[in-house]
Parts: structure tokens; sequence; C-alpha cells
């Protein structure tokens, strides 16, 4: 199977606990298979132009694919002991860049996020004037030799700054089968969906 054309399968099947995604898939993933895996968390149109960003040896990300689309896509951290890549639109990309530089340096859980709405809310941190997509894969195993990954869960979401209940109908708790709004009112308020919807 090549890279190009890798295939996600979603069987039950347990990570690799407490090792490294590194050791776990036999050393660094080539470019190739970086760019292959990463773009698996977004739908498929959108996979052959989006911009692919992947972690170097000092853990910060750097393009390794310069796309024209709207994605941008994170491959998995080598660090990491869970498998994980996330795919957002870009205009998503200011909050999410200043979320990874705050983590950087040295900020932790909630202080992240109060000093990001602090910024939005400051004019300072833009966020997307219209609503933007994040889709996520997550857990699982990767299986660097074949592209495909086992186990992984879906996560997606859209980003709609400041939303509420009120202004969208939507509930601001998980309710069974149906999607939510999640940290209404803030400036990262997005709504839940089940993948399987």
């Amino acid at each position: 199977m090549s890279c190009a054309r890798t295939s996600l399968v979603l069987a039950l099947c347990a990570p690799a606990v407490g090792v490294p995604l590194a050791a776990q898939t036999g050393g660094t993933l080539r470019a190739n298979q970086q760019i292959a895996v990463a773009v698996l968390a977004a739908p498929a149109e959108f996979r052959p132009d989006a911009t692919v960003l992947s972690y170097g040896a000092d853990g910060q990300l750097r393009p390794i694919r310069t796309g024209t689309g709207g994605m941008i896509c994170l491959a998995p951290s080598p660090a990491e002991k869970d498998f994980h890549v996330a795919c957002y639109h870009r205009s998503l990309e200011p909050f999410m860049a200043r979320g990874r530089a705050l983590r950087a340096s040295g900020f932790k859980g909630d202080q992240v996020d109060s000093a990001r709405f602090a910024e939005v809310r400051a004019g300072t941190l833009a966020m997307p004037a219209q609503p933007a997509a994040l889709y996520q894969l997550f857990g699982g195993t990767l299986d660097s030799a074949t592209g495909t990954v086992t186990g992984a869960k879906a996560l997606f979401v859209v980003y709609v700054p400041g939303a509420t209940a009120e202004s969208t109908g939507l509930p601001a708790h998980p309710s069974e089968g149906a999607p939510w709004i999640m940290s209404a009112g803030t400036p990262r308020a997005h709504i839940m969906f089940v993948p399987t919807m």
C-alpha cells in the first residue's frame, strides 16, 4: 500500500502504554509517511492540498509540505505516547499557534485558555470571523510499514467563537446522538459532533 493512499482502520486495538510513538513505530517516520498519516484526520477532499506541520527533534513544529488548500494538519509527535493527528482550518492557526507557544513557555491547563481569551478580548489574537472546522484522530496504534492506524477515535468540532446555546439552538451539554456546544460564550466555543452521525 502506498503512503499516498493510506487507509484508516477503526478497529479495536489497545495502544502501547508508556512507550513513545517513535519507539512503537521503530523510529522517526519519513516525511512522506508523516504527511500521509497527518492528513488522515481531514476529509478526503481536503487532504491533497493541506499544509502539513511536523515536529522536529527540538519539539517545534515546522512545515514539511506547504499546501494551497484551507487545512493545516499536524503530524504525530514522536515524543507522545499515544497516536494523535489533527487538521484544522487555517483561520484557526493564530489561536492554535499561540496555544503551542504558551505551553512551550510553561503555561499549563486552564492557564493557556485564560491567556488566549485575554488576548482575544484585547484584540491582539485573531479568531476566525466565520465557523472553522477541526478534525482529530487519537489513540490507537500506527503501523508505519503499512501506513494504517488501528483503534483510533475521531473527534470533529466546528469553532464558532462566542457562540452560546441561545445563539445556536444547540445544548450546552452533551446530548446523546446530537451535536452540542462546548465552552459556550468563550473565544473557543465550538460545536462537538458525534463522529457516527
